[in-house]
């Protein structure tokens, strides 16, 4: 390891047990996180939307009454004149992308199959009802509107719910309100946090529960979804936003260095990581980041997230390099390799770009793909946000006499095996007059 600069790099012969964990779990902080979130939905299920101002004042300092929580016509109206024509275009640009790819995703799911008088069909159908959450507060985030309300109309959802934190003014910021709109959104509620998954998980007076909740949020939001699970469904779970690169000798050290820094900004957990075949390429990366980082913005939140949580690694060999990226299993992977496409059919990632012209803000804002992502190493288990999260498959089958004449003596040996005779029983019935 070397120290002295915003980054340390580790030969893969002496990484330290669990070098792939997270962030450390502070078990004390933790159980505080889950006490104060318990507390929040507690109290929006005793006290309804009383509890949803309370919080609103106590946290975002807004100024409201319970008849305004729902955004009204009027406002999305004033939203609109409060943005500039380039930043609707660049909504509407996003929007045809994920409609593009989120329209031939579902042109592949429904199969039919026939097998000796025996037809199954497995169809789609659309949840009827999912709240998503936007990000508020210091920052605004229409493409998270975009990102969870698109897919959901893609698969049909005929009740789409965006929840967002307020202004002191007690407004939502006019971009998410635009965004909403062209997405087809049908309520937009004035309310943030833990008490806004709540608020879409068991409901209010002005506020109709929601069968799934979905989108990225704080600790306080990701704890409310994890807790409201058991009575709804969520998305995935979501943590703090990563990128790995896993390059080679023939990577450029300065894209990579720019890559990192991106997606540092994210915030002050967030991981922006190097694995590499090449000791030289990740010293040019360890010096190019101490260079970038003087001059660009955010440069303080930046260098706090690379000097905790970046990290780079020299392997041996690609092989290794593969293994240690699986253990790591990023929320987006960047390959910049000369072999790339072969290295991504082996590796595990919630989103795999390829290629020096594929970096993260690609698929963010404009692949078609979405940036709502597993994170944590839940992309050995979980996929990305799309039309599928919004549907529920459902199987139709239709039998024949011919065809369950064919398989009831098979039946017949599994319910004699499994105690359970009258099951043959429902099946003989249909052949004895």
């Amino acid at each position: 390891m070397q120290n002295g600069s915003i980054i340390n790099i580790w030969e893969s012969k002496q990484l330290p047990f669990g070098w792939f964990k997270r962030q450390q779990v502070d078990q004390k902080a933790a159980a505080e996180l889950e006490t104060t979130v318990k507390a929040i939905i507690d109290q929006v299920k005793s006290d309804g939307d009383r509890a949803l101002i309370e919080f609103a004042q106590k946290f975002d300092q807004a100024k409201f009454t319970s008849t305004s929580l729902k955004v009204t016509p009027e406002e999305i109206k004033e939203a609109y004149s409060k943005v500039t024509k380039e930043q609707i275009a660049a909504i509407n640009f996003m929007k045809q992308r994920i409609s593009v790819f989120q329209k031939q995703l579902l042109h592949q799911t429904e199969v039919k199959a026939f097998n000796e008088g025996v037809m199954v069909q497995t169809i789609l159908r659309p949840i009827e009802s999912v709240g998503c959450y936007v990000p508020g507060g210091q920052a605004v985030y229409p493409s998270s509107v975009v990102m969870t309300a698109v897919p959901a109309k893609i698969a049909g959802v005929p009740r789409v719910v965006v929840c967002s934190p307020t202004d002191a003014e007690g407004k939502v910021n006019p971009l998410v309100l635009v965004a909403s709109d062209i997405c087809g959104v049908n309520e937009v509620i004035k309310v943030g946090g833990a008490q806004s998954i709540a608020a879409l998980a068991y409901g209010t007076e002005s506020i109709k529960p929601v069968r799934k909740v979905v989108g990225p949020g704080s600790k306080y939001v990701t704890m409310a979804k994890t807790m409201v699970s058991q009575d709804v469904a969520i998305d995935m779970p979501a943590g703090p936003s990563e990128v790995l690169i896993l390059a080679d000798q023939y990577a450029d050290a300065r894209l990579i260095s720019y890559d990192m820094i991106s997606q540092a900004e994210h915030g002050t957990d967030s991981i922006a990581a190097l694995i590499t075949t090449s000791k030289k390429l990740a010293v040019q990366v360890q010096e190019e980041l101490g260079r970038l980082i003087v001059g660009v913005p955010r440069s303080e939140k930046i260098f706090e997230s690379l000097k905790k949580y970046g990290f780079i690694i020299v392997c041996d060999s690609i092989d290794e390099a593969v293994e240690l990226t699986n253990q790591f299993a990023a929320e987006h992977l960047e390959v910049m390799a000369n072999d790339a496409k072969m290295l991504a059919e082996k590796l595990i990632a919630g989103l795999i770009l390829i290629g020096p012209y594929s970096p993260v803000p690609l698929s963010d804002y404009a692949s078609g793909t979405n940036h709502v992502l597993p994170t944590g190493g839940f992309a050995h288990s979980f996929s990305g946000l799309s039309a599928f999260d919004f549907m529920r498959r459902v199987s139709i089958v239709e039998c024949s006499r011919e065809g369950l004449e064919k398989v009831k003596s098979q039946v017949k040996v599994i319910t004699e095996v499994e105690n359970l005779p009258n099951h043959y029983k429902a099946i003989e019935a249909r052949f004895i007059k």
